[in-house]
């Protein structure tokens, strides 16, 4: 017997233990994550009557939708009320998209919300996550195959996620960074080049392999003219379109060096931060461009704010169909802080609503009961942490019935009294 008690210390003592605060915590936090994600979208009424609504939170099923069909996305009130029992793959969120639940792609399926539907929603955009594949290795997630731990990062341009270790490009720590951009959208909106020379978080090395270094600067020959040096890469087609001939300082230090720092702020400040600068931002900062291909990049806040808006540019990016890049109430932390605040004033509490629908007597009874059952609780809770000891259900359960009976004792002898 002394032997079973003492196996079982020794397993309590391996056993992780965790407190109440520690499930409280956990709680909180998962409840403000579930806030963040689907406080700005609507629980209850299909999004479809919105149009392509600039960012929600949106599912795939693929119980109506298997891998092998056209892809489909639904929006969150339609996969409660119609694809409750189905099995979802979550994509989190996706800009400019409207609600499909129902339409042609759903043989036999009608929607419940709103089933005046189009056959199709061409504006709509899909890509392998909604099959439940992420990454440019088209793995689920939790992929039950991989023992790697690593985490998925989501591209702001494509919307695909991705391992960590498959960006070219090691992610800062976590909260360093706001977005990111993954190599194959690096590659086709290879203006970025620029601006991430200059304001990304990622440091490239001008060692690493695979690095190209452009520097675009006036240089005199010995012919005694003045000639722009040629980039080492061919400027894409869409650059050239975008860029007029200008010329500018020198820095004497690659923009990636940590040395270089106080000429990155001036160029900043001077550059991308004054409203009044006449021309082109993007040109102004092509005196030097880090060019590493196959890598991601990885975005400080409030960055969309430093491109460059003039007429060039904005065609740039509607020819690159990424115009919402200028726009910061596209990133999916300005939906995610709009959910919260939503959620916070649509949130009420119970004991107010039920202290407003009774009457001056029963509003102070009821705040006395309060206050003498948060009392007696915290004493009676304190006594186990005073001993170090975990509290039990039975614990719990034995402190209602005590508290239960010490009213009933009150009210009794109230009634006694009065009488």
């Amino acid at each position: 017997m002394a032997g079973a008690e003492g196996s079982a210390g020794r397993q309590a003592e391996l056993e992780p233990v965790v407190s109440l605060v520690d499930v409280l915590e956990e709680d909180e936090e998962l409840e403000n994550e579930a806030c963040a994600v689907l406080g700005g979208s609507d629980s209850e009424k299909c999004s479809y009557s919105q149009g392509s609504v600039k960012r929600q939170a949106l599912y795939a099923c693929s119980t109506c939708t298997p891998e092998g069909e056209e892809p489909a996305g639904i929006c969150l009130a339609c996969s409660y009320e119609c694809h409750g029992s189905h099995k979802l793959f979550e994509l989190y969120t996706k800009r400019n998209f409207r609600c499909d639940c129902g339409n042609s792609k759903f043989k036999n399926l009608e929607c419940k919300l709103f089933p005046e539907k189009a056959k199709i929603n061409s504006g709509n955009k899909y890509n392998d996550n909604f099959f439940g594949l992420y990454c440019i290795c088209k793995r689920p997630y939790p992929d039950p195959e991989d023992e790697v731990p690593d985490e998925m990062i989501q591209c702001v341009v494509c919307e695909d996620w991705f391992h960590g270790r498959h960006l070219g490009a090691t992610p800062p720590e976590s909260g360093d960074f706001q977005e990111m951009v993954c190599p194959g959208c690096m590659k086709r909106c290879s203006f970025l080049w620029t601006y991430a020379a200059h304001l990304a978080v990622t440091k490239v090395a001008a060692e690493d392999e695979g690095l190209v270094i452009v520097d675009q600067e006036v240089a005199k020959p010995e012919n005694g003219t003045h000639e722009e040096n040629s980039p080492k890469e061919e400027t894409p087609d869409h650059e050239k379109d975008a860029v007029k001939d200008v010329k500018a300082e020198r820095t004497t230090e690659p923009s990636a060096s940590s040395s270089s720092e106080a000429d990155l702020q001036t160029m900043l400040k001077n550059h991308l931060n004054s409203e009044s600068q006449p021309g082109c931002r993007f040109e102004a900062l092509k005196v030097k461009t880090l060019i590493k291909r196959d890598a991601a990049t990885y975005w400080p806040p409030s960055w969309r704010s430093k491109l460059c808006t003039c007429k060039d540019c904005l065609k740039m990016y509607n020819d690159l169909e990424v115009p919402f890049l200028t726009d910061e109430c596209d990133t999916v932390l300005a939906y995610e802080n709009k959910g919260k605040v939503d959620q916070a004033s649509e949130q009420r509490d119970p004991l107010m609503d039920t202290l407003n629908s009774m009457n001056r007597v029963q509003q102070v009874e009821l705040i006395c009961e309060y206050n003498d059952l948060k009392s007696e609780l915290k004493d009676y809770l304190k006594r186990f942490a005073d001993e170090g000891t975990v509290v039990k259900r039975e614990d719990i359960q034995q402190f209602f019935e005590e508290f239960q009976s010490k009213k009933r004792r009150r009210v009794d002898g109230m009634q006694y009294y009065c009488s």
